[in-house]
């Protein structure tokens, strides 16, 4: 495995401290914390950076994930297309998000903490939406501030590419030292040395293997802000990782975090949202272009998983979502696996098998899967997914049901984060997930069924 260390990158601003426990910061001067995820994500994306400012001292009710409704950019921002959103509908609503953060704990500034496109939305809140006024504090992990692309003439129009409008626009100079942030807010990146695929001068995970995208490693940086590098990390722990939050921690507070670990709370109660898919205009054969919209009527069953055999127990929670999508709360049993088994229309019946929780969260988002057409020939399909980073063979450790590395995961780059196994002939059996430490064990289910099987990591 690839070691990792977190260092100041010349030219920033300010420099990080050690790694080393401090104190926390008091509560009653804690500022609120707003997470604004990336494309196509969701608020679930930042579960366990939430849970390490929370053992940290940090009162929950000032650590808040923005759900974006339409998560996804469109292919030309300026043209509309069913089920994208474009940079102006992102940034509108944060704006409104922030200002009901900002009533609702009576704070005067909110601190900004973003993953890729996330950034984008906050650089554009901050310069064009008022929230030069509204926001201290700015974290930007991953975004691609220079573009994952930038070629002249080659899709400009997309909020992506560095040579187009609105990346330009962003980017311009601010001030006679050429600084490409606005101010007063104080701003932070943090990046990848050279392992985010959305940072690198090959385009081979956009599509473009062996075309120049003329955007370097250092992609991600601005100038005027403290730009962080993290040896080895991918694109999402560029946000999510251990590593970010002692920055992000750092950076927001002047001193380190008591422990960038997560504390096991002795009582866990989780809940969350069911959200659905919409079509990918790019291949509506896929099915698979996520949303963050609720799927009223359907319905979560959630079992106990038996650690050894996979073999679920007892319905310990049974709810049909209404016209919001929420369902919970529902109080865990400590140390226990779960499999949340989601029934909805127009969805494979999915089950989703999960670590034990340490802590309790608010954004334990589920979404079930479709069967898409280039897997209906299947008699079982089972997913191993990392909604928090990505799968590189060189750096981690891992297998999926005895396969290292996973199907799918190439010899080299952190480029995919999930894997998936297609069985000719179906029978029920155990099917088992390592990853860097991190266990999963669930069963193999019948596709002829509309079932699908989906063995979610954690870290």
């Amino acid at each position: 495995m690839i070691a990792r260390r977190l260092f100041l990158a010349l030219g920033s601003c300010a420099a990080l401290a050690s790694l080393f426990p401090g104190a926390a910061i008091a509560q009653d001067n804690t500022p609120p914390v707003v997470f604004v995820h990336g494309n196509g994500d969701s608020a679930a994306i930042w579960m366990t950076t939430i849970w390490r400012f929370a053992s940290n001292g940090w009162p929950a009710n000032r650590l808040v994930a923005v759900e974006m409704p339409y998560p996804s950019a469109r292919d030309d921002d300026a043209v509309a297309q069913p089920g994208r959103s474009s940079t102006a509908e992102q940034m509108a609503y944060l704006k409104a998000e922030v200002e009901k953060v900002l009533k609702s704990t009576g704070a005067s500034q909110v601190v900004l903490f973003a993953l890729s496109r996330g950034g984008n939305t906050v650089r554009n809140y901050i310069q064009n939406g008022g929230g030069d006024k509204t926001v201290s504090h700015a974290i930007l992990g991953g975004t691609p501030n220079h573009g994952i692309w930038a070629i002249k003439g080659f899709r400009e129009g997309n909020e992506f590419s560095g040579t187009g409008p609105f990346l330009s626009a962003l980017n311009a100079p601010k001030n006679a030292a050429g600084d490409e942030v606005t101010g007063p807010v104080k701003w932070m990146t943090v990046r990848s040395d050279n392992n985010d695929k959305y940072a690198q001068p090959d385009g081979v995970w956009v599509g473009m293997k062996g075309t120049a995208t003329n955007v370097r490693f250092d992609g991600p940086s601005l100038k005027g802000a403290a730009n962080m590098v993290a040896a080895g990390i991918d694109h999402r722990e560029t946000a999510v990782s251990p590593e970010a939050f002692v920055a992000a921690y750092q950076f927001i507070t002047g001193k380190a975090p008591s422990t960038p670990q997560i504390m096991i709370e002795p009582r866990i109660i989780l809940s969350g949202n069911i959200t659905g898919m919409g079509v990918d205009s790019l291949d509506p054969k896929s099915g698979n272009d996520f949303n963050n919209l609720p799927i009223p009527g359907a319905e979560l069953n959630i079992y106990e998983v038996n650690e050894v055999s996979g073999r679920r127990g007892e319905n310990v929670y049974t709810r049909k979502v209404g016209a919001d999508g929420r369902w919970g709360p529902f109080t865990t049993k400590g140390g226990a696996p779960y499999e949340f088994e989601i029934t909805a229309p127009g969805y494979a019946t999915t089950h989703i098998y999960r670590s034990h929780f340490p802590r309790s969260s608010d954004v334990v988002n589920l979404r079930p899967e479709r069967i898409v057409e280039a897997d209906k020939d299947a008699k079982s399909i089972t997913i191993m997914t990392r909604p928090r980073g990505y799968f590189d063979a060189r750096r981690d450790r891992m297998s999926f049901d005895g396969q290292t590395p996973p199907p799918g995961v190439p010899p080299e780059g952190a480029g995919v984060s999930s894997s998936k196994i297609k069985a000719a002939q179906y029978d029920s059996r155990t099917v088992k997930a390592e990853f860097n430490g991190e266990k999963l064990i669930g069963r193999t289910r019948n596709a002829s069924d509309n079932r699908v099987v989906v063995l979610e990591l954690t870290n």
